[in-house]
């Protein structure tokens, strides 16, 4: 046993022997670790030096044993990844969801380099096919290519005008098509383009083949509009376009033509969109109101948000009772262009797709427009009752009516392919992918068929308990609203999901945890999750409460419109109620679209609303 005088000397001679210089030897610090020329330190084992080591310490106050401890602690820790090759680390960190990767990069510098390495964001965007919008070399108003994307385009849902919730009594309901017939006008003439009905399947053509049309500049508006007040639209991208604008305005300057893609900036501009959405911050605008210049002079029934491919310019299209379509600059409000001649009685729905808009009305006929010339390019006038919805494809078009059928064409001469009446009632609507049809009813059924042999895959009676009388397919999953005033989203591969009404009793309502849960919003700087305001009560309570008109979804969200003039957000995966927007529609809601920055609806009060969630946001790379 050592004394406190034998522990001194000992560790005053082994200060002398650490800190004294021998000759001809140079000393090195490396670490917890000295190296001597000739002797000393190196003479002594690793167990030697560990006990001397020890014995210091032991000498010292405990407040500086704390601060040793503090400054020897780092030492003690190992970063293997960061001690991997730069493509070994990419490869580990491309295994973690991006709320890690914020997290990572607060941890080191070295790992703050690897999260932010752009091939993991590209990644990510990738798995949510968000795309960077890169500048048009030149800007044209127009585009006329035929399409290349293929499914149903949901940003307009299909109904029948003056739509009601008027039903038959009788036992079947075959008559509760959630839809109110009105009379068509007699007194105009019809025009003299050749129909569909007129001429054997085997000889359609269009005056234009569908593969030969090409990109081309509109040409002038049949009628031009008066822009906005800029007061109007608070929106970033829709507004303040130049650098002036967007430095007085606080806001980041567009990025220049020849910027590279940030993809961690269009995954963070995609999150920070989506935490709006779900926390209902927006700002309200009208495209127009009642009594409008250049305006619709009646009903708006429809609509569809748009993105010419050659330019990346957004439109919207809309129509109406007064028989006409209208094209929309979103930037301005200004009236593009009227599409009007063609129909006789109210446009009821149409669909829009590469250079070629297809328009369906209650004087029971089909007409197929080229954007290039504003000019029909073909009538189909083969249904017996109001044309309710129309929706195509590159491979095809589909329509369904009153008259409880569903008709398919075949492109590029649209010749009649089938006709699908297995309805008890009016088809109300239509979506359509590569493979499959979807058609709802006011018979309370929904049909899936195969799309090539007209077969009816399979049925789904009393999906609601009321007429069916919008719809939405994003494969596996089919969005519905009804005239029994809720939604409900189904999986048709496993026939599960979830409904509003709580009252549903059949096994396809709802998941196990659909309802009742916290929204969750990321934090855009280090990935945690918070809860967006209190829990969701159960749907009773916060459905709608009148008829629902349209419907639309995406990856994440579900919005539905109504005819007690809201429009409602819902989360996609559980069916919690996310958003409320009132006071927008003094009148019923017959129509809704949304992209990841803004909802857009139309109604009988002739107005075009848009509830702008980008508001403040450079949005100008995003990829609508």
């Amino acid at each position: 046993m050592l004394s406190d005088d034998d522990c001194a000397e000992d560790l005053d001679e082994g200060s002398k022997r650490m800190y004294a210089p021998y000759a001809g030897s140079t000393m090195v610090y490396a670490g917890s670790t000295m190296v001597g020329g000739g002797g000393g330190m190196t003479a002594r084992t690793v167990r030697e030096r560990e006990e001397l080591a020890f014995r210091i310490l032991a000498s010292l106050p405990r407040s500086s044993l704390a601060v040793l401890q503090h400054r020897i602690e780092p030492l003690l820790k190992f970063d293997i990844v960061g001690l991997l090759p730069t493509e070994v680390a990419l490869h580990v960190f491309s295994y973690l969801p991006y709320q890690s990767l914020l997290t990572c990069a607060i941890v080191c510098r070295r790992w703050r380099v690897l999260a932010d390495d752009q091939s993991l964001w590209k990644g990510l965007c990738l798995e949510r096919k968000w795309e960077w919008r890169s500048p048009p070399e030149a800007h044209r108003d127009e585009s006329g290519s035929f399409p290349g994307e293929a499914g149903a385009h949901s940003d307009s849902d299909l109904d029948d005008e003056g739509m009601g919730d008027e039903e038959d009594e009788d036992l079947m309901h075959v008559d509760d098509s959630g839809f109110a017939s009105m009379d068509m006008d007699e007194d105009t003439v019809r025009l003299p383009i050749p129909s569909s009905s007129a001429t054997p399947a085997t000889h359609l053509s269009l005056t234009i083949p569908l593969h030969t049309l090409a990109t081309s500049t509109a040409g002038p508006s049949t009628s031009a509009g008066k822009p906005r007040s800029p007061s109007t639209r608070h929106s970033a991208p829709s507004v303040l376009q130049t650098p002036t604008e967007r430095r007085k305005a606080g806001l980041p300057c567009l990025a220049p033509r020849n910027a590279k893609p940030n993809y961690k900036l269009l995954h963070q501009t995609h999150v920070r969109l989506r935490n709006r959405f779900i926390t209902a911050q927006y700002t309200l605008s009208n495209l127009q109101t009642r009594g409008a210049p250049n305006g619709h002079t009646n009903t708006i029934y429809c609509l569809q948000l748009y993105t010419y491919p050659a330019t990346g310019v957004q439109v919207l299209f809309t129509g109406s009772k007064d028989r006409t379509i209208r094209e929309w600059d979103l930037q301005t409000g200004a009236v593009l262009r009227v599409l009007e001649g063609a129909h006789e009685s109210s446009v009821l729905s149409i669909c829009v797709c590469r250079g070629l808009l297809a328009s369906a009305s209650s004087d029971r006929r089909v007409v197929v427009w080229d954007l290039a010339r504003s000019q029909p390019i073909r009538v189909i006038r083969d249904h017996e009752d109001s044309v309710l919805c129309v929706r195509f494809d590159d491979k095809r078009l589909v329509s369904c009516s009153k008259d409880r059928t569903v008709r398919t064409y075949l492109f590029p001469n649209l010749g009649r392919q089938h006709v699908l009446s297995a309805h008890r009632a009016a088809v109300n609507a239509v979506s359509i992918s590569h493979k499959h049809i979807i058609s709802v009813s006011g018979d309370r059924s929904l049909r899936l068929w195969d799309a090539d042999t007209g077969a009816c895959l399979r049925t789904i009676e009393n999906h609601h308990r009321r007429g069916i009388a919008s719809i939405d397919y994003k494969h596996p999953f089919v969005l519905s609203g009804s005239s029994d005033k809720h939604i409900r989203l189904l999986d048709i591969s496993t026939l599960q999901g979830w409904s509003t009404n709580p009252a549903a009793t059949d096994k396809p309502s709802v998941t196990a945890g659909g309802l009742g849960r916290t929204v969750s919003v990321v934090c855009e700087a280090c990935g945690n999750s918070t809860a967006a305001g209190e829990p969701v009560q159960p749907p009773r309570r916060r459905a709608h409460e009148d008829l629902v008109r349209s419907v639309a979804l995406n990856s994440d969200l579900v919005v539905s419109g109504s005819y007690d003039f809201t429009v409602k957000v819902w989360d996609r995966t559980t069916g919690a109620l996310v958003a409320d927007l009132a006071g927008g529609h003094t009148g019923r809601i017959f129509c809704i679209g949304f992209d990841c920055t803004k909802i857009v609806s139309c109604g009988e009060d002739q107005r075009i609303c848009i509830w702008d969630f980008s508001h403040g946001i450079d949005t100008s790379f995003l990829k609508l």
